[in-house]
């Protein structure tokens, strides 16, 4: 990694390598070639960003509600303001629609929180929409120039990848790690004997650029499936068949090609993605979809179908906090250093510590984003939830069971060793008659009689889970796409798609996570960018210049989900899931269009505008008597920074 001085606008440079690459390319029977584009969009939310600040009356300290992650929110602001940590009190509020673009601090709330405490009194902001679409982080404006070297048989022996990240005016909070990962994900599920890759941070006049739902991944997946693509046909493969051959399998395993990403080794260990594939391919029924797109192409229709696979890096943090507090009504509460941003997980931490007090997750209180009641802690990014905030949860509960023991092997006066939990009691084993409930047990552990007995009062625990591994989740996307050549729209007639979950804890929260990733995947594919003019203003500042694709656009998303790979670093097997439905959208529909047109000209761009279809419709029919300008095929010239 190299930071540069003043005088270039390029802020940051990342290289990672391994293998002879040089070498590969000079013994190579076949090198392909590309250069893709992935546009400048973002999430945009239904409710745009918003805070509150309220001084506390008679000190120096301020209640916040709207940032996102508390904790790294509390520090980061109290650093600005120069006040203590102790002063900077973060409130939870249902913010809608993050998946990044709410995550860090921006000016706006270290105005408000200042404001506050200049006036004495609340102060309220929140953006408008033109605000928020120049003023919101932006995300995925990239440029990849990449190679692979394969043998006669189509097996990869290396790849080289440069790429160039406009990231706007300057660098937010998120880096280096989302460049680290875009960098290095770009080899994703394949077996890559070597490779060399370089990431260019470039500045820009333009929004600044930040995370947003798998940065990095969804453009690096782009620029290699379609550089594959690209390769099937060059070397006389199907784009399947040339994915069956370089993509990881268990007899790789551990696949440890000797990189870092993160700041740690890259290691999976977990997994078989040729067998995913397959059974992908089988629920689908792909054959059946060649079938029918060639029938239909014999028609005169445009329809073709696209295949992209991804893998994603999940768990990325190290540690979560979380707490575990049995009351002696019967209720218990969950404390955890993650944050709610609609992904379930009050659902899942309520499911994880359920499952070992035994009782209703119905009674179980989920409390997050309230630096006074939970001191330290993370967030929630980068799929990351369910494995660490649940780790915390799981072991706190378990300390909770340990301490319950302990206290009930006196109630009780029995041995420790033959007490076991059984529905929300502990009992001695084989006597039914003979036990306590957890809230009983809380409820005699009062004030006064822990404190003679030299103890903690209550039943509880805190506990902290560190996860010095992350985890790879991987699937599949196939897409059948038809479009109407006479006004360039299209028909998403059939979508699927997968994910090898490890073990998914609630599989309706999953297939939630997974089906929306896929909407927003197939708005950066279709529908949304984010366009500036020669001068450098902004072109896309309301709904009637930024387009979004509406329900009815959307297709049937089909899911498959399989636990054929438990991961072993974490208790529970899990993988995580919140942004694998996303990754592989963009590649397997450019894929599609491809295959509709099957005129030689390859998709190097997303999104793939209506217009680019109609112009591209139209290079079908050299007879058709309207000046019009070539189907665009490549990326747009000058983009790189």
């Amino acid at each position: 990694m190299r930071l540069f001085d003043d005088h270039t606008n390029e802020a940051l440079r990342i290289e990672k390598t391994y293998g002879d690459t040089p070498g590969a390319f000079e013994g190579a029977a076949h090198v392909v070639t590309g250069t893709y584009t992935v546009g400048r969009h973002s999430g945009v939310p239904m409710e745009t960003r918003g805070c509150v600040a309220q001084p506390e009356p008679g000190c120096r300290g301020v209640n916040i509600w709207g940032p996102v992650h508390a904790h790294d929110c509390q520090r980061i602001i109290a650093n600005v303001l120069q006040l203590s940590l102790a002063d900077v009190h973060m409130r939870h509020t249902a913010i809608g629609g993050n998946f990044g673009v709410k995550g860090g601090v921006f000016p706006e709330h270290i105005m408000t929180a200042w404001a506050a405490l200049q006036l004495g009194r609340p102060v309220k902001w929140t953006e408008d929409r033109l605000e928020h679409m120049v003023a919101t982080s932006h995300a995925r404006e990239q440029v990849y120039e990449m190679s692979a070297a394969f043998d006669a048989d189509g097996r990869l022996l290396a790849l080289t990848d440069e790429i160039w990240d406009n990231h706007g005016a300057f660098l937010r909070q998120a880096e280096p790690l989302v460049s680290d990962i875009t960098v290095g994900m770009v080899p994703g599920p394949y077996r890559v004997p070597a490779y060399s890759g370089v990431l260019h941070v470039v500045l820009s006049n333009k929004t600044p650029s930040a995370a947003y739902r798998a940065p990095g991944r969804y453009e690096g997946t782009f620029a290699r499936e379609r550089l594959l693509d690209q390769a099937a046909h060059q070397i006389g493969l199907s784009p399947v068949e040339i994915r069956r051959r370089n993509l990881l399998t268990s007899a790789d395993l551990p696949y440890e090609p000797g990189m870092e990403i993160c700041f740690e080794p890259y290691h999976f260990d977990s997994g078989d993605v040729v067998d995913h594939l397959d059974k992908a391919l089988a629920a689908a029924d792909f054959d059946q979809w060649e079938k029918e797109a060639v029938e239909l192409r014999a028609q005169g229709r445009l329809v073709g179908n696209g295949v992209g696979i991804l893998m994603d890096k999940a768990g990325l943090g190290l540690y979560e906090t979380g707490a575990v507090d049995v009351d002696p009504s019967g209720r218990v509460r969950v404390r955890t250093g993650a944050s709610s941003v609609g992904q379930g997980i009050e659902t899942v931490l309520a499911q994880i510590v359920a499952e070992e007090f035994q009782v209703d997750p119905e009674l179980i209180d989920i409390v997050h984003g309230d630096t006074d009641l939970i001191p330290d802690g993370v967030g929630s990014w980068s799929s990351r939830s369910t494995v660490l905030a649940g780790g915390a949860a799981r072991q706190a509960a378990l300390d909770t069971i340990d301490k319950a023991k302990r206290l009930a092997a006196d109630m009780l006066e029995a041995s420790i060793d033959d007490l076991v939990v059984s529905d929300g009691s502990i009992m001695v084993a084989g006597s039914a008659d003979s036990r306590l409930s957890l809230a009983e047990i809380a409820g005699r552990w009062d004030g006064w009689s822990a404190r003679l007995a030299g103890d903690e009062p209550g039943l509880g625990a805190q506990a902290v889970y560190v996860d010095s591994h992350m985890n790879y989740p991987y699937g599949v996307t196939l897409v059948q796409l038809e479009v109407d050549p006479a006004t360039g729209g299209h028909t998403i007639r059939r979508f699927l798609t997968t994910t090898e979950a490890g073990r998914a804890i609630n599989p309706m929260t999953t297939r939630g996570q997974v089906i929306g990733a896929a909407i927003q995947g197939i708005g950066g594919a279709l529908y949304e960018e984010f366009l500036y003019d020669d001068s450098g203003q902004p072109m896309c500042t309301s709904f009637m210049d930024y387009l979004l694709p509406g329900a009815q656009e959307m297709p049937d998303v089909d899911f498959l989900m399989t636990e054929d790979a438990p991961t072993p670093n974490n208790p529970f097997g899990a993988k995580g899931l919140g942004e694998v439905g996303l990754i592989a959208v963009g590649a397997s529909i450019a894929s599609a269009v491809d295959d509709a047109f099957s005129d030689g000209q390859v998709v190097r761009k997303v999104p793939v505008a209506p217009e680019t279809l109609w112009h591209r419709a139209l290079d079908r029919r050299p007879n058709v008597g309207v000046p019009h300008p070539r189907a665009l095929e490549v990326v747009a010239e000058g983009s790189h920074g």
